[in-house]
């Protein structure tokens, strides 16, 4: 494929972080382009602007031949002997994780009154941790998600539901779509998953037995859109494989896929009580395609991964998205209903449900009842697998189709709000 992703949204952020007096710190996942983004996109952005090269400092922390600079007083005096002059100089530092004592680093560059630090990790560990405390007000971080359907599909273009078809099964890391057969791509994405991602993981975190997280990354990918936590994860292993791995395990193990990116948590929030449930809730894979690889590609279930594509779509939208709840009393008992998402960014709030098809008034029925419920005015909103022109049912509801809502980030206005 001759042509590149731009990933401008992200660029953009870098852009606008420019000498800031902030570290700029791109996460994400192992593979999804955060190199790319900086030594590439970045570096050519600089250039471009007239910074001259000789002020432009990389180190690729994951390179056998840098490994002298994962020692920090090495590192140091490789930058600072970099450091020609007074004007600006930009720090370019790719999986700063793997530096020792990396916080002490990261704080004597701030030291440095002419250099401008833009860092890449694939551990949201160091963040949450040692940044969150260490940085806290001088950090800047810029999360980056594998490909959106419409970046891959303003590259690919063609026919959208062929793009589609491929994009569900094989999801957004770059290097994907630049493979040109059903084969390389599926071999590309199963020896990723397994020499990658979980072989980092289980070396990052000493796990001693790594085909019982396989096994789990296998039960999580058959889940996605189901409720569940590590109680009834734990059930699941037990009566499905015949394996007992209790639930603090499962809780560790699950801490582990978040903080490598793999998978990301949506908590249950009760809407009309405005409180969280902590009772259970869902996992979604940040690639769609890693997910595929888990299950050998034998579990398509196109509906689902619409539900995981669309929860992705709203985080790299910048939405902050839970799994809403509310509840419908009888005469004799209490039923949940449920809200698939509360998408909420600032004052702005969604209420999204993913419907695959509503192929008559008793499924629109079933799709619409938890909508129907919710007495606040912040819009509502169906998103249908079928290519419609958008529209406002007699409920007020938007109803839209998926290929406009993942095409189109203003989709919904400026009525986002009350």
């Amino acid at each position: 494929m001759g042509n590149i992703f731009k990933r401008d949204y992200y660029l953009k952020q870098l852009i606008e972080g420019r000498r800031n007096g902030l570290i700029k710190i791109v996460t994400g996942i192992r593979r999804c382009g955060k190199s790319f983004l900086l030594f590439r996109l970045f570096r050519d952005y600089l250039i471009g602007d007239g910074v001259d090269e000789n002020h432009i400092v990389e180190v690729s922390l994951d390179d056998i031949r840098m490994d002298a600079m994962r020692n920090p007083h090495h590192l140091m005096k490789y930058i600072e002997d970099r450091i020609v002059d007074a004007d600006v100089h930009y720090i370019l530092l790719d999986e700063i994780q793997m530096v020792d004592r990396f916080t002490e680093v990261l704080n004597s560059l701030l030291h440095i009154r002419n250099v401008d630090v833009y860092v890449t990790g694939s551990n949201s560990r160091f963040l949450s941790s040692d940044i969150a405390t260490e940085f806290r007000g001088r950090g800047d971080e810029i999360h980056l998600y594998p490909l959106s359907f419409a970046e891959v599909y303003s590259v690919v273009g063609g026919d959208k539901s062929e793009c589609w078809r491929n994009y569900y099964t094989y999801g957004g890391l770059p290097q994907v779509w630049t493979l040109q057969s059903r084969q390389k791509k599926e071999e590309f994405l199963i020896g990723l998953q397994s020499s990658v991602y979980v072989r980092d993981i289980t070396e990052r975190n000493r796990i001693k037995n790594p085909s019982e997280l396989q096994e789990l990354l296998g039960v999580v990918a058959s889940a996605i859109g189901s409720p569940c936590n590590p109680q009834k994860l734990a059930n699941t292993f037990r009566s499905v494989k015949g394996v007992s791995i209790d639930r603090k395990t499962i809780t560790r193990y699950l801490g582990h896929m978040e903080n490598a990116f793999l998978i990301e948590r949506s908590v249950r929030y009760d809407i009309k009580g405005k409180k969280y449930i902590g009772t259970l809730s869902k996992y979604y894979f940040q690639d769609i395609g890693l997910r595929n690889a888990i299950l050998q590609f034998r579990q398509p279930e196109e509906n689902h991964i619409m539900e995981n594509v669309i929860y992705n779509e709203l985080r790299n939208r910048g939405y902050r998205v839970d799994v809403g709840v509310v509840e419908l009393r009888t005469s004799n008992k209490r039923k949940q209903l449920e809200v698939d998402f509360v998408a909420n960014m600032g004052s702005r709030r969604l209420y999204i449900q993913s419907a695959f098809a509503m192929p008559d008034r008793e499924k629109k029925e079933q799709e619409s009842a938890s909508l129907k419920r919710i007495s606040d005015t912040f819009q509502r909103v169906i998103i249908v697998r079928d290519n419609i022109m958008p529209y406002h049912d007699e409920n007020g509801f938007f109803i839209v189709g998926l290929f406009d809502f993942l095409l189109n980030p203003n989709i919904f206005g400026e009525n986002c709000g009350e």
